[in-house]
């Protein structure tokens, strides 16, 4: 191994620095070439203890520096140091005694295996189970990525990297390499970020490199890491299991702040250590990625069944990519049998070029920066007399079991004693039989279902939150941190998902859309009603029709619903009321005009809640984006149909262009003006919010921005510049000061800002309407509402009924002008309810099509 024998280069550089004391690399290296020496000439499997110690240090670069494969394992394992003892016969055993000294067991005086010349180092790929199979690694493969990292890191001979990992640990065996190749200093110990002790070693040792798996950030929020004075502190690295964007982006800025970069990488054992990273200056912008390819790696993108073009399995290439794995003594004979890496990973490559991760394919699991192979768990569970099916989530290991309550405590040692894992992320329920699909084959989705039962009170409505945000927003990487509008929720589905929330917690949360799964958990209420949830089991999605049709017909006959007391959203009861109004008014069932005004402003609080979110730049466009097509694409495609069929359009109705080209007055040249004015609304705002400038001033003043916007807006209400049409009411340009007034109103948090939006609508909204005192009353009575009133008393069949009306509105506008003319003169009333079940049913139409399309 080259920087394993270039040891003695560096001189008299400091290498390691110890509670014992410090280490030149020349001292390292008389060291390294004693016990090279003893190991002697002939290549030898090495079973190598693991541990972040000087003599573990020196006896693993011993071993590599005169080319003996390394068995590296965890050296405070016992039983993982004998089941692989066991399984592979190590010609030599390097180890501690009891009383700290290290012993090396020659067992053999030549090696009893067949020893591939290119294998360098073996290492599990499932944490501390003790499985037999390990990743073989040659010498190629570990000088290639120790350089990779070295020069995307930049690490040179003055930095000096804390062993905040396990050496047996590819990632932490990653930073000893690294630096080692560039002469740069160890500071080696076995301490926890947690012990106070830490931090005065690594200020001491003038520490510059921490390295860190998504528990290690846990553990350094908890001590307060923002707080502490790090003056050498150049860099923060951190792999071993996803990190959630908003923490990344958090530990960014601080790093911009206190004058240290972070690094976020992506990595796995069988390529070395380390495939991806993305680039600091990204942290902060893009936190949801993995980045680019390490120099010298490249990725590709391979199909997979059941997903979009855009997404694939995550192949990898590149000199650090393993020769293959070993399932026994018999495999260290063989040669390299992997040229790529198929990581098991589903992946997307963004119009930036950065990768980002969106799903897995395999069983296994990293949970806590371990790799867990819930295979391997069930069969030692099964060594001991218990049968056991077992999944991981990420986060979590779930273990369901067969056996009598009260044994979960048992379990849950059992397992965190042989996989390494701290029993809080070890959930296990114990039943008298375990769950199987039809087939007979275990159902590992039931057993992450079941075993999170007594922790998460809510999935006893028998719908998980993961899966109903999943059902609902037609997302397959739901996790815990996901919030609705993490997940690209908007005003189209918020209706129906504050519904079945409300079903599923016993009552809505106040701002329930930006919270994640994780915070709305414990908000569950376990005394509320939930007669639906015991009568009727949660659809699939395949068999999902109009949204929340279905839903409220249930309610409707469920047991006791109409004693179900239920909250309704203010902007969702105005919609609904709202469009029947709007039909029925069209109709001249009665005359109750001024909705469409109010519904302007609703899109305004909508647009700011649901766009307007603390994703990065480039995401929020593509949630803007998104919108658009979301109302443009099915207006257009409905109103192409009319302008063809009927005489009653103008050609540029069907591009959502009258309210630009057409100066006439027919009634039905008019009819859209409402989705016109939405979609060049959200156009404009798109193109502004894209510019760095303007995103970072909204996210600043989030009510000063809507409030400026505003005044603008009035020069339009008061056609200062001439630009009305020959509907002064129903221009864009007129009515946008609603719109921005209706953004202002959901980022108003205090009386005085609430104050100020109803004087402006007091002020305003006169003399917009010539002589219909009337319809201004309605639009400053509703907007007021909005303004004032976040929820209004219900009953669950009338929350369920305002929902479908209120989710499928926009679809309603659209296809009422195409029913109630026909049948308004003789059937009024059922020209009202015609026009309806039309929208409903055209909403469930476009929701099919966009998610067999995926256009969305």
């Amino acid at each position: 191994m080259p920087f394993a024998r270039q040891l003695p280069a560096y001189g008299d550089r400091l290498a390691l620095i110890t509670p014992d004391g410090e280490l030149s690399y020349r001292e390292l290296a008389r060291r390294v070439a004693a016990t090279a020496d003893r190991l002697g000439p002939v290549r030898r499997l090495v079973l190598l203890a693991g541990a972040n110690r000087t003599d573990a240090l020196v006896t693993y670069l011993a071993a590599l520096s005169a080319g003996h494969p390394v068995l590296l394992v965890p050296g405070d394992s016992e039983s993982t140091i004998r089941s692989l003892t066991e399984a592979y016969a190590p010609d030599v055993v390097a180890r501690p005694h009891a009383d700290g000294t290290w012993d090396l067991d020659e067992r053999h005086p030549e090696s009893a295996h067949t020893l591939h010349p290119d294998l360098a180092l073996l290492l599990s790929t499932s944490g501390s189970t003790g499985s037999p199979k390990l990743v073989r690694l040659s010498h190629d493969s570990l000088q290639a990525n120790a350089e990779s990292i070295a020069t995307y890191l930049g690490i040179d001979e003055t930095d000096r990297a804390a062993t905040t990992l396990p050496m047996h640990y590819c990632y932490g065996l990653s930073v000893i390499h690294s630096h080692l190749l560039r002469g740069a200093g160890l500071v080696l110990t076995e301490r926890s970020v947690s012990d106070a002790a830490f931090w005065e070693e690594f200020r001491a040792a003038r520490g510059t490199s921490l390295a860190g798996v998504p528990y290690t950030f846990d553990l350094l929020d908890r001590v307060g890491f923002e707080h502490k004075r790090l003056p050498h502190l150049r860099r923060i690295t951190q792999a071993g299991g996803r990190l959630a964007p908003e923490r990344v982006a958090r530990y960014a800025e601080l790093g911009r702040g206190s004058g240290w970069e972070l690094f976020v990488m992506y990595g796995q054992t069988e390529a070395t250590a380390r495939m991806a990273y993305l680039p600091p200056h990204l942290a902060a912008e893009r936190p949801e990625a993995i980045g680019v390819p390490v120099p010298g790696g490249s990725f590709r993108l391979q199909p997979v069944d059941g997903h979009g073009p855009d997404v694939g399995e995550l192949v990898y290439s590149g000199p650090n990519v393993m020769l293959g794995y070993a399932e026994s003594p018999a495999d260290l004979g063989l040669g390299r049998i992997v040229e790529e890496l198929h990581t098991g990973d589903l992946a997307r490559r963004a119009s930036d070029g950065m990768y980002e991760i969106v799903g897995r394919r395999s069983r296994f699991a990293k949970i806590l920066g371990l790799r867990i192979d819930p295979q391997q768990v069930e069969t030692l569970l099964d060594a001991r007399g218990v049968t056991a099916y077992c999944a991981g989530d990420g986060e979590t290991l779930a273990v369901a079991a067969l056996g009598n309550t009260g044994e979960e405590a048992r379990i849950r040692r059992l397992v965190a004693q042989e996989c390494g894992l701290p029993p809080r992320a070890i959930r296990v329920r114990v039943l008298s039989e375990l769950p199987r699909l039809a087939t007979g084959k275990p159902d590992y989705e039931a057993v992450r279902h079941l075993t999170c039962a007594e922790q998460e009170e809510t999935t006893s409505t028998g719908e998980d939150l993961r899966s109903l945000f999943a059902e609902i927003l037609d997302r397959t990487d739901v996790t815990e941190e996901s919030s609705f509008v993490s997940l690209g929720g908007d005003s189209l589905c918020y209706v129906e998902m504050s519904l079945r929330l409300e079903e599923a917690l016993g009552h809505l949360p106040a701002n329930w859309h930006t919270r994640t799964i994780r915070e709305l958990r414990p908000l569950a209420s376990p005394t509320a009603e939930r007669p639906e949830a015991q009568e009727w089991p949660a659809p699939t999605r395949r068999a999902r029709s109009a949204p929340g049709l279905m839903r409220a017909l249930r309610s409707w006959t469920a047991p006791r619903s109409w004693r179900t007391r239920r909250t309704l959203e203010t902007g969702i009861a105005l919609r609904a009321v709202g469009i029947v109004l709007i039909v029925g008014s069209h109709i001249q069932i009665f005359d109750i005009k001024g909705f469409a005004h109010i519904l302007l402003g609703i899109t305004g609080y909508n647009f700011a809640r649901f766009q307007l979110t603390d994703a990065e730049r480039r995401e929020r466009v593509r949630h803007f984006w998104r919108s658009i097509a979301r109302i443009a694409a099915p207006s257009m495609v409905w109103i192409t149909g009319a302008v063809v069929l009927t005489d009653f359009y103008d050609p540029a109705n069907a591009v959502l262009l009258n309210s630009l080209l057409s100066q006439g007055n027919d009634r039905f040249d008019w009819a859209y003006w409402f989705v016109e004015a939405l979609v060049y609304y959200l156009v404009i705002l798109a193109g502004l919010m894209a510019l760095p400038l303007l995103d970072r001033l909204e996210r600043q003043y989030a009510f000063g921005v809507p409030l400026a916007l505003m005044a603008v807006g009035l020069v339009g209400r008061y056609d200062l510049l001439g630009l009305a049409s020959a509907r002064p009411q129903l221009s864009p340009s007129v009515v946008f000061w609603l719109f921005a007034l209706g953004w202002a109103a959901a980022r108003a948090a205090t009386v005085p800002q609430r104050a100020l939006l109803t004087a402006v609508l007091l002020l305003t909204v006169p003399g917009l309407f010539q002589d219909q005192p009337l319809r201004t009353a309605l639009v400053i009575t509703g907007l007021g509402l909005l303004i004032w009133v976040p929820t209004l008393p219900s009953i669950g069949p009338l929350s369920a009924l305002a929902g479908v009306l209120a989710s499928s509105s926009l679809y309603i506008y659209l296809t009422h002008y195409q029913v109630y003319p026909y049948l308004q003169e003789d059937f009024p009333l059922t020209a009202l309810f015609a026009s309806l079940v039309l929208g409903v049913g055209y909403a469930a139409v476009v929701t099919r099509a966009a998610r067999t399309i995926r256009w969305l």
